[in-house]
């Protein structure tokens, strides 16, 4: 297990930042899922660093460039925007 357990509070705290209602049997669920990732991390810090990157080879298709959203569009689902822009809670 980590040595930073992740609590119940914790969870409600960054559910409510990010908008999304939990109800308790979640909040339990996602916290032992939050445990689990920071262990995942813990286990990253134990692999060893190389000297130098291999050459790396692109295996996926090329990129082409698309037309994106237009404003309007990127911002007809959110909750809360001001002047054109995404409006979330204030972090202090």
């Amino acid at each position: 297990m980590s040595d930073t357990p992740v609590d119940a509070d914790e969870v409600r705290h960054v559910a409510e930042l990010a908008r999304v209602n939990l109800d308790e049997e979640e909040v339990e669920a996602f916290a032992a899922q939050f445990a689990d990732i920071l262990e995942y991390f813990d286990a990253l810090d134990e692999v060893p660093e190389v000297e130098a990157d291999p050459d790396l080879v692109n295996v996926m298709r090329t990129d082409e460039v698309r037309d994106g959203l237009s404003q309007e569009e990127a911002l007809q689902n959110a909750p809360e925007s001001e002047d054109g822009f995404f409006k979330g809670p204030r972090v202090s």
